[in-house]
């Protein structure tokens, strides 16, 4: 037996640790028998032509060796062996292990797949990973091994993003508790060290994302962050409503105007490198509640609006990460928190504001207050002297109309930068897929009669995500490298598999920081999950 069983430290385990009264990450304990304690993830390959036919990963086959079998003849008499997406529990199949959960892997020997522009490999070890610790999860098991089916790195992110699921809102002894997990059967740590960070970043964004809009208030979120990442090695520093006044963000403060709840500006700053190192720049938008102001959205439409903000969370889980991780670079955060609520001091449509940069800009749908916002940091920016600047928010929901949760829509005026994006997506499974940037869109934000720029023009019409990165470009610092991403199709989803996660470009040191999750099942021990 492989004896190679490290158990991850408990600052490892859970997403984080923080003191904020508005984030508490409890572990629950629970009553479960000894032989209910530890349970184990293994890969079994199955043919699409063959549903029966099956073969097990490397470790899968010596597991069953030192099992006497008892593991392949469990499985075959179950019957059928579980795809990509399902799990069986097999029980009492080895001496060490009271619960064996055998994941589908689908198809063996895949790898890059140029028609879906992804490494299926990496991918279906997360899914594998995902589903199977979720399935012990589901029984009470409080210590979940895994093998690295080949990148112990991919099978540390699906572990850790199979078993955290947000429930801060319950009570304690409704709570699932959260297992330990750790590495079986691979040397390589250093790699399932940075799939735990990736993982805890990502969950770490899920959480800010999901925590409803009355208790995470733009003042909650700034203190949440200053909880998380002071801790972390990142320095933050809030500013308040009469701060951005003298710094003439009016466009910014126009976003917020109608909420009782004064908006915050957030500035983090993490040193990799020498400290005159031009940085990299993170922009996320930090919606905490978007009504849609006076122009009110429907009831339908706001009953998800708590995840407005997941352009800030994404921030937040980025700088952390590349903290833990110590990249050699240096990396400023940009987070514009404010509340979008009609009220008597609301933005109206008509309305003209100077933006930080001089520009005027004319609203004609106060729903989008993202690009008001996010407009005012990007200028305000370029106090950085930036290196490259990425934005990230739910800015058109017209995006889910052409991509729906399949991949983010990226916008770059560098053909370099974004390609890097993509290729990155490739090694993680979540996509980002270009829109075109092109002069074109100009027209449809430079035509106002009575001012410089409309955050609206073509608002509802085909193209809107286009016009919006137009409209955001006009606030770009000249000659700074651009990426915009628009995250409204996959900051939320109802798919199993939300194919959206933290990302991090190896080649280019970007980050980019967006959401996974595994829908909970409700299988018996002898189901199968899917």
């Amino acid at each position: 037996m492989h004896s190679l069983q490290r158990i991850i430290p408990g600052a490892l385990k859970r997403v984080t640790q923080t003191q904020s009264p508005f984030l508490q990450f409890k572990r629950t304990q629970v009553c479960v028998g000894h032989s209910q304690e530890k349970g184990i993830i293994l890969g079994v390959y199955s043919d699409p032509e063959d549903v029966k036919g099956a073969s097990f990963t490397q470790t899968a086959m010596d597991f069953d060796k030192e099992s006497g079998g008892k593991m392949s003849h469990a499985l075959h008499v179950a019957g059928t062996i579980p795809k990509l997406g399902e799990y069986r529990l097999l029980l009492e199949t080895h001496p060490g292990f009271s619960v064996v959960a055998m994941a589908g892997l689908g198809p063996e020997c895949v790898g890059y797949n140029e028609v879906e522009d992804m490494d299926e490999e990496k991918e279906n070890i997360r899914i594998a990973t995902s589903v199977g610790a979720r399935g012990l999860q589901n029984i009470g098991i409080r210590s979940i091994m895994t093998e690295s089916m080949g990148s112990a790195e991919s099978a540390a992110e699906g572990t850790a993003l199979g078993v955290w699921v947000f429930q801060e809102m319950k009570d304690v002894k409704r709570q699932i508790p959260i297992p330990g997990i750790g590495l079986y059967d691979s040397c390589d740590y250093t790699g399932w060290q940075i799939g735990l960070q990736k993982a805890s970043a990502q969950n770490l964004a899920r959480q800010l994302s999901e925590i409803p809009s009355n208790i995470l208030t733009p003042i909650g979120f700034a203190q949440s962050s200053v909880d998380i990442l002071a801790k972390a090695g990142v320095s933050v520093e809030v500013k308040v409503k009469a701060w951005a006044k003298i710094m003439d963000l009016n466009a910014f403060l126009a976003a917020g105007s109608g909420s009782c709840e004064p908006p915050v500006f957030v500035e983090l700053s993490y040193y990799g490198c020498e400290p005159d190192t031009p940085p990299l720049v993170l922009i996320g938008k930090g919606v905490t509640f978007n009504s849609g102001g006076l122009c009110l959205k429907t009831c339908e439409e706001q009953k998800d609006m708590r995840g407005d903000k997941s352009g800030a969370a994404v921030v937040v889980g980025a700088m952390r990460a590349a903290s833990a991780l110590n990249l050699p670079m240096n990396i400023r955060g940009i987070i514009p928190l404010t509340e979008n609520m009609p009220g008597p001091c609301a933005v109206k449509p008509g309305d003209v504001i100077r933006s930080k940069s001089g520009k005027t800009i004319v609203v004609e749908d106060t729903d989008f207050d993202g690009r008001l916002m996010l407009a005012d940091a990007m200028t305000y920016a370029g106090i950085y002297n930036p290196k490259a600047i990425i934005t990230i928010g739910t800015v058109a929901k017209n995006t889910i109309e052409g991509l729906g949760g399949g991949a983010t829509a990226g916008f770059s005026n560098n053909e370099s930068m974004i390609d890097q994006f993509r290729i990155a997506g490739i090694h993680t499974g979540d996509r980002v897929w270009r829109f075109p940037l092109w002069k074109h869109y100009n027209c449809k934000v430079l035509a106002s009669p009575v001012a410089d720029s409309g955050d609206n023009h073509i608002a509802r019409a085909y193209g809107d995500p286009c016009a919006a990165a137009a409209f955001l470009r006009e606030f770009l610092p000249p000659g700074v490298d651009w990426v915009h991403l628009d995250n409204y199709g996959t900051y939320h989803t109802d798919e199993f598999l939300a194919q959206a996660a933290c990302k991090y470009d190896e080649g280019a040191e970007d980050v980019v920081v967006e959401d996974k999750k595994v829908c909970p099942d409700n299988n018996h021990v002898t189901g199968v999950g899917a």
